[in-house]
């Protein structure tokens, strides 16, 4: 199954993480919580781009502590929802693309992404274009799944994805102009943060 007919469908099945109760927002901040949010060094002046924004789990956090956050999704029903959960985030912008398509008009200050590298084959190609869209300075934090399987098993449907290691991702970031700065071990997950 592709990537955008499994997120389409999650929405039509009611999954929206967004909304998720506490426990299972617990659950996920071990991909994401507090250290991945830290890792953002966000400030009131920093725009930001969110790569892989589903339906605005992360996003809601983030817009208080920027300037601008812009989110690309490639599902046309996860970026509905985000719309309909980020409403009240007046300095969020959502666009339904793939990122490695989208033509972004600015640079950013920080780019972040969690859970979603594993869904891109051209890992390069993401990394180079993070790289061609953070100003100097910038901060990329990315967020990668310890899990190895190369599938995202649903019971009823499969979805290939590509893991990553933080060996494989330090050695994309070391071929463009960033430099990893820190790598953080969860339970589940390894934050991967890099400096331009």
């Amino acid at each position: 199954m592709d990537v955008i007919d499994h997120y389409d469908l999650l929405i039509e099945e009611g999954n929206d993480p967004f909304r998720d109760p506490p426990a299972l927002q617990d659950y996920m901040n071990q991909w994401d919580g507090a250290l991945f949010l830290d890792s953002l060094n966000l400030t009131k002046s920093k725009s930001v781009l969110e790569i892989g924004v589903g339906t605005g789990r992360i996003a809601v956090k983030v817009a208080p502590y920027c300037k601008r956050l812009v989110g690309v999704d490639i599902s046309p029903k996860t970026i509905e929802r985000a719309k309909e959960n980020l409403r009240v985030c007046s300095n969020v912008s959502l666009v339904c693309a793939d990122f490695n398509l989208h033509p972004f008009n600015k640079p950013f200050d920080i780019i972040y992404s969690s859970l979603t590298m594993m869904h891109f084959e051209d890992k390069q190609r993401v990394i180079s274009k993070v790289d061609s869209l953070l100003n100097k300075g910038g901060v990329f934090c990315l967020s990668i799944d310890k899990n190895q399987s190369p599938y995202i098993d649903m019971g009823t449907r499969k979805i290939k994805i590509y893991p990553d290691t933080p060996a494989s991702i330090k050695s994309l970031i070391g071929a463009s102009s960033m430099t990893v700065t820190n790598v953080y071990e969860t339970n589940n997950a390894y934050i991967i943060v890099s400096k331009k």
